[in-house]
This record gives structure tokens, sequence and C-alpha cells, in this order.
């Protein structure tokens, strides 16, 4: 009996040699469309769909494929001699092979001037059912939805006649992984467009990255994914210029120091540890940003991960290239300054698009065993808080400068966070402590004699007022909390009694 394939694909990549070498393995091949035309031009032999269903396609080629001829030849279970005996009474011929790849959802809604009308006209309905079909039936059906398995299902089908159980099922598993990302996307298409921000169910899909040697640890096994929609100003979207691959650890660090560069608009520098910020810096240029960022923790940031806003010059090279550093993440590199940080063997240098900000809308997930959750990411600044000033003595310019220094930056250090900030830099972080005097004793033994004169940033209320005491007996001036607690006064009052002024933003900060 001659074997027949089904071959319908919108990208056509690598089409013609995959047709003509199943021809030459006595395949007959059906197809529509515009993969009938090409195959046609091609001078290769094809049967039209519309000649074995017997039925044209009708509106403007919605329906062409949904039709028993091929969906009974796709589901025939060859081993039950009852279904080989109904499609035979219904003139059905059994079919071998499917390749089938589907319309552009994705590129088309990519295009920010996409009308609703024609994303939903991208949304393919033939093209997933023939696949699903031919995916379930894969005991006895070959199903390609890939270009890259082409050659592999010809070399199988060359060295033994027909692919074996294991191959089909492994191409069975990429169509249902396939489809389901094709209805994911389409679903989260759909679902912004209602407003829906919580749906009853939640269906994400992600593209892979790249594999990664290990994980946290090296006994952990790991791989890198990302978003469908690229976005060029995330660790995702990165381009890596120099250096060897990045590691589950490295990508995570980078991910928090672009985090915080972000955040702003002078320029910036950020060197993360651990997913902390150790210092950050903002200056007139970018070297003396660098500076501030360096000076704040010589020590921490030594094998750490920095972050530039701005292009990195040479000046700003020569510093970095004397520290041991794992990335250095910025807009762009002047070519002396790449060909000085190049030298370096084992850094990697990144660049990341600063054009855009990260997505408003964004949402973070979180994975705990058995679930996940869900929630808009924090993107809450100064400019949207309420400030009251509930202390005897209000800020002054320069400490209120500081103040938003501390308040950006503490939004980036793992809760309970004391952060002191001072001259366009921070000077001592406490970060992911037990309690909140904790975390502003270890911050303020970190800035030693540089705290007199500071401000501290706190990224929740005080429950007591014992930090208020730590602080102003450092020689902090000007504190900055959400504010809210029951002990509120006593935090003022203490603040009083040391002439520090303080403000409430009424925004909390957590970050776990």
């Amino acid at each position: 009996m001659t074997k027949r394939a089904l071959i319908s694909v919108f990208d056509k990549e690598g089409l013609i040699p995959f047709v003509n070498s199943l021809t030459k393995l006595g395949y007959e091949i059906l197809s529509t469309g515009g993969t009938k035309k090409a195959i046609e031009a091609a001078g290769l032999p094809v049967v039209s769909v519309s000649d074995v269903t017997g039925f044209p396609e009708i509106l403007e080629g919605r329906v062409k494929t949904l039709h028993p001829a091929l969906h009974g030849g796709f589901l025939a279970d060859r081993s039950k001699e009852s279904h080989l005996e109904q499609i035979k009474e219904q003139g059905i011929e059994p079919i071998d092979l499917v390749a089938v790849n589907l319309y552009p959802f994705k590129q088309t809604v990519a295009n920010p001037d996409v009308t609703y009308e024609d994303a939903v006209e991208n949304i393919d309905i033939g093209g997933p059912s023939m696949l699903r079909a031919a995916a379930k039936n894969h005991a006895s059906v070959t199903v390609v939805c890939d270009a890259a398995d082409y050659d592999t299902v010809i070399e199988a089908l060359e060295t033994h006649g027909e692919t074996d159980f294991e191959l089909r099922q492994r191409l069975a598993a990429k169509v249902f992984r396939y489809t389901a990302a094709y209805d994911a996307l389409i679903a989260d298409y759909l679902t912004k467009k209602t407003g829906e921000a919580f749906p009853e169910s939640f269906t994400v899909t992600f593209e892979k990255n790249q594999d990664l040697r290990y994980g946290e640890n090296p006994h952990q096994k790991a791989a890198f994914y990302k978003e469908a929609f690229e976005d060029a100003s995330s660790i995702a979207g990165a381009k890596q210029l120099h250096g060897k691959a990045l590691s589950y650890n490295n990508i995570r660090d980078a991910d928090a120091a672009l985090s915080i560069v972000q955040e702003f608009d002078k320029p910036a520098v950020v060197a993360v540890k651990h997913m902390n910020p150790c210092g950050i810096g903002i200056g007139e240029t970018i070297e003396a940003a660098f500076q501030k960022a360096y000076e704040a923790d010589p020590v921490s940031i030594f094998g750490g991960i920095v972050a530039s806003n701005q292009e990195i010059d040479v000046a700003t090279a020569e510093h970095l290239r004397q520290i041991f550093l794992e990335i250095i993440i910025a807009p762009s590199y002047t070519p002396e300054a790449f060909e000085i940080l190049s030298k370096k063997k084992n850094i990697r240098l990144l660049t990341v698009s600063f054009e855009q900000k990260a997505k408003e809308e964004s949402q973070q997930l979180t994975s705990v065993h058995g679930g996940l959750l869900i929630q808009d990411s924090d993107r809450l600044g100064l400019e949207e808080a309420e400030l009251t000033y509930p202390t005897k003595r209000k800020p002054t310019e320069d400490e209120m400068r500081a103040l938003a220094l501390g308040w950006k930056a503490v939004k980036h250090v793992k809760s309970n966070a004391i952060v002191l900030a001072k001259d366009d830099c921070t000077i001592g972080i406490g970060a992911g402590q037990m309690n909140r005097v904790g975390a502003a004793k270890i911050a303020i033994e970190q800035a030693g004699e540089k705290a007199k004169g500071s401000v501290l940033a706190s990224d929740a209320f005080f429950p007591m007022n014992d930090t208020v005491e730590e602080a102003a007996k450092a020689g902090v001036t000007a504190i900055i909390q959400p504010g809210g607690s029951i002990k509120d006064q006593d935090s003022i009052d203490m603040a009083d009694q040391y002439g520090i002024a303080m403000v409430f933003t009424g925004i909390r900060h957590f970050k776990h």
C-alpha cells in the first residue's frame, strides 16, 4: 500500500528537500493552499486535499482540512481491525505522516500596530486539529511540527523504512508542547484584552534560552527559559559580547542588578552580590558613579555583578579591569573600553537596552511546592507616594535627595532591609535579617564613621523605637519608612529626641 503524507506549513523552511526525499521514498504527498503551490512550483507531484475530501475550501480558507476523509486517516488505530474496516467502508485511506506548522500568531501580535481583527484571523484552527489528531495516534502516525526534525525523520525512513515508536512518541510530545504554547499565547492575548488580571486558570509558555551547566549548586540540573515575546530590557533579552556562558546564579544576580540600575535616570552603577546590592552610586559621569558604588563596599564587590545605565567608557573600564567581576552589564561599551575589558578571559560582558523601561504591566511569578504565586511587579516609587512628615524637624533638600536614593535601593534588598545613604551612594546595607534592628546594626557597622550625617531607609515600619535609637547614636540625621505601626508615635518621639527628620511614605517594600 502506498504511504501517504499530508503536508501543510506556513513556514516553508526546508519544505522542498523534505518533500523531495519523501517522494523518492514512495510517499504520496497531500497538500493545500500555499504549501501545495510551493511543491508544484518545485516540480514535485502533489495531490490537492480537496480531491481527497471531495469538498472545496470555504470561508476564505477557514475550512479546508476539517474533514473525516483526513481525520479518519490520521486517527484510525491500525491495531484495531474494526477501525480499518470502518475507514475502508467510508473510502478513507490511512495517512502515515503529517507535517504541519501554524499561522504566525506570535509574530502577528508582536507587532504593536496589530489590529484585533488581524490577531483573531491568525488563530489557526485546522493546523492544531491535524497535529493533535496525528500526535494522539503516534502509535501509527509520524507527526512533525518543526523543520529541525525533517532530517531525523528522513534518515529513519531511509535507514529502516519506517520511524520507530520512540521517535514517534518524542515527536508527538513536541507537538503537544507546540500546540499548548500556541494556545497559551492566544489565551494570554485574549485574557489581557478582557482585562482579567487573575483568571481562574493561568497558563504561560516560555522558550528555552539555554541549557545551564547546573543550578544553584553543582548537583542541581537547570536550564534558562525566556518569555515568548522578547524583552530587550531584560536579562533574557541581553546580548553577551564576551566571556563564557552564564550560570544559574549569574543570571539571577544579573537580573537583580539590572532591576536596580533601571530605577535611575542619572548616571548610575550598581554592584550586586547574592541577589542584594552591595553598592549603589550616582554621579555626573559613569566613572564617578562607579567610584561611589565601589567605595560603598570595596570588599563585597569582589566576584560580584556590576550594572551601569550608561555606556562604559575607557576611564570606567580602567577601574573595572582592576577588580575580579563575574559580569558587567551596560547599554554599550566604547570600542576602547571593550578592548580593555575583553582582555579578561573570565568576565562576561553583556549589553541590555535601556531605551525602554521594564513593562509596567509585568507580573512576577514565584514557584512554591505544589503551586505558583503571581503578583504585580513592585513599581511604586516616591512619585506615587503621599509623603507625610510626622517629626518636628523636616528633611533638608540634601537629606531628601539621599532619602530618595535610599528608598529606591531598599526596595531591592531582601527583607528585613535597612539602607544607609549619603553623598549620592549607599554606605551601609543590612539585608535579610530576622529583625529590623539587627539589619540596622549591620548597615551601621558597615558604614562606620560614614554613618554620621547619613540617612536611613527601611523597607517596612518600625515595630519599636530601637532602630531609630541605633540610627541616632550612629549619627543618622533623617529616616524614610512606610509608617503604619501601632507604635509609630514611639519612633516619632525617639526621632524628635535626637533631632532626626522622619518621612512616612505609606508604601511598604518587602522583598522575600
